[in-house]
């Protein structure tokens, strides 16, 4: 079993993107947006994701809809759907996602968004498949 005080785990996360679990047919990240920050504009064609923010403020941005979002606010995100979210405030955004099935590698720690483009585009940020 795995157990998580999420909360508590996602603020202690400084990393732009932590993968914290990967199963078969989901994965549970951790992610802190900067302020003036985001996590860029994306579509994963065979994806959902669910988004809930711990800490921070901001701005969701999806399928052509704004809405601003704080802790406690949850976002889900269909497969296929153009998507982003955007840190307003003057303090880290950080949530917890959740991919159906996984988007990630493994274990996957990225520091910054920096890392994640690198890492994405030289294809070293494979999820698991099968």
């Amino acid at each position: 079993m795995e157990h998580f005080t999420i909360a508590t785990v996602a603020e202690q996360s400084p990393a732009f993107r932590r993968v914290l679990w990967t199963g078969r047919h989901s994965q549970l990240v951790l992610m802190t947006i900067p302020p003036g920050g985001e996590i860029g504009e994306e579509v994963h064609p065979d994806v959902d994701q669910i988004l809930t923010f711990v800490s921070g403020v901001g701005e969701a941005r999806v399928n052509g809809d704004t809405k601003q979002i704080a802790q406690g606010d949850l976002v889900a995100v269909p497969a296929g759907t153009k998507h982003n979210f955007l840190n307003k405030g003057p303090n880290p955004l950080v949530l917890y996602t959740i991919y159906g099935p996984p988007q990630h590698a493994t274990n996957t720690v990225h520091q910054t968004k920096q890392d994640a483009e690198k890492a994405e585009a030289a294809g070293l940020d494979q999820p698991p498949r099968g």
